[in-house]
């Protein structure tokens, strides 16, 4: 099927014209006969597999069709589980809807929180989001569902894994009645809390599938070794200068063992950047774009990154780490080898990575083929760094424990003002003739148990 052949509204023809779409995917060629006649649609589709030109095309041909809109209240909403894929969701919705004359706003957080209130206040054809700023702005009412004509669910499964179901739920059920919209819901998997998410929501989904028998795609070289943890380190950089990756993602588990791999491949002539969670985002943006353009070779990434990336050109895709999720090693290598393109995913497996790959290889229908590296592709002359330290204590970071400064005696804390015996707090600060007087000499400090000594009265 050709996007040609569709019968599209002219101003959304000229969009993909102008996007280079000529063939349909196998998902875009399933689910359009449905989505373009107005039905629900499920659709089970891997990543990269052409899914967000599918539900983005039916959402334009749809509000085209529709009319203006009414008031400054969105004609149609996007959920996604993750900022990246909003981000790369919205940049796709305004490169096929370039001449259709929709605002088009997305809303995530971690940045711009008052001007995407703003731009919601002002009014928004499509609004593309995640859930959690969504509902922000829902409660202070600074925007209505209730104009909603359509709804795209995307990486369903995703918001389950994540604990977004509960928010889910709450912006579903403040949308306009199922038959009174037209639904879409992509997911790489079609379980049943998928399925009965879909028949509470949705219009009697028709479901479309296009996951082929391998659940990795097609073009992508697997390989795996089978490595020690201080192996794992000199085989990557023996990897990276036998292969010349040219554009790299490696994917870790932790935060933590992917800024000490940050430090010890910018030591050793390989710049990189890391991107994790608690990344700011504008700062996250930045570093993907340098990525995008190829100004920056090698991604480090953490599975926060793994879904909703679609960055043209990744060469190799390297699980440093195997990930402990089955579903996370398919997404992890799709982001090589995308729209026909071909790449090559190693995997290092070290004595607790290699505890996952039985579920990986069985979640995957196929067996990861295994090679064995030779001593010379072991770099053992690199540059060493240390391990980043994490204090265990936050407060050895405070004033008093920073390097040079004299610590307190044994972190004392200063004595409470003593009663004499009129009833009044003695200061600490004695007069000289205050400290020669043998009455104001500094008590010892009495035993436990001990009586106090009382002092006989004098006599005249």
């Amino acid at each position: 099927m050709k996007f040609d052949s569709l019968v599209l509204p002219e101003a959304l023809q000229k969009g993909i014209f102008e996007a280079g779409f000529v063939e349909c995917t196998p998902i875009q060629g399933k689910t359009f006969p449905i989505s373009l006649s107005g039905k629900d649609v499920a659709g089970q589709a891997q990543t990269g597999t052409g899914k967000t030109a599918a539900f983005l095309v039916t959402l334009f041909s749809r509000l085209l069709v529709g009319g203006a809109r009414k008031g400054n209240h969105p004609r149609a909403l996007i959920l996604a589980p993750t900022r990246e894929l909003v981000v790369q969701i919205e940049q796709d919705a305004q490169l096929l809807g370039k001449h259709c004359g929709f605002t088009i706003q997305a809303i995530y957080g971690g940045v711009d929180y008052m001007k995407q209130r703003d731009a919601l206040r002002d009014g928004a054809d499509v609004i593309i989001g995640t859930p959690g700023r969504l509902i922000d702005y829902l409660k202070q009412k600074i925007y209505s569902l209730k104009e909603i004509e359509m709804l795209v669910i995307d990486e369903a499964d995703r918001m389950f894994d994540m604990g977004f179901i509960a928010d889910l739920r709450f912006i579903l059920r403040r949308l306009p009645p199922f038959d009174k919209r037209q639904n879409l819901m992509f997911s790489a998997t079609l379980n049943h809390r998928v399925m009965e998410l879909a028949y509470e929501f949705m219009n009697m989904p028709e479901k479309v599938s296009v996951t082929p028998e391998k659940m990795t795609a097609e073009r992508v070289e697997q390989v795996i070794y089978h490595v020690s943890r201080k192996e794992k380190f000199p085989l990557l950089l023996g990897l990276l200068r036998r292969d010349g990756m040219e554009r790299t993602m490696i994917f870790i588990n932790t935060k933590r063992e992917g800024e000490y791999l940050y430090e010890r491949l910018n030591a050793n002539g390989f710049p990189c950047r890391i991107i994790s969670g608690d990344v700011e985002q504008k700062k996250r943006l930045r570093i993907l774009e340098d990525f995008k353009e190829g100004k920056l070779p090698i991604l480090i990434a953490t599975d926060v990154a793994s879904r909703g990336l679609h960055i043209d050109g990744i060469s190799h895709v390297v699980n440093y780490d195997l990930p402990q999720d089955s579903e996370d090693y398919v997404h992890r290598i799709g982001r090589t080898a995308r729209a026909g393109a071909e790449g090559k995913a190693i995997s290092l497996a070290d004595e607790d990575g290699v505890l996952y790959l039985e579920a990986i290889e069985d979640y995957i229908k196929d067996k990861i083929p295994t090679e064995w590296a030779e001593d010379e592709l072991f770099v053992t002359d690199y540059n060493q760094v240390a391990r980043p330290k994490y204090n265990k204590n936050p407060r050895e970071n405070t004033a008093s424990g920073r390097a040079g400064s004299k610590p307190h005696e044994k972190n004392k804390q200063p004595r409470r003002p003593t009663t004499g015996p009129s009833g009044k707090a003695s200061t600490a600060v004695q007069t000289n003739a205050e400290a020669g007087d043998p009455t104001n000499k500094r008590r010892r400090r009495r035993k436990p148990g001990a009586k106090k000594e009382q002092t006989p009265p004098t006599t005249e």
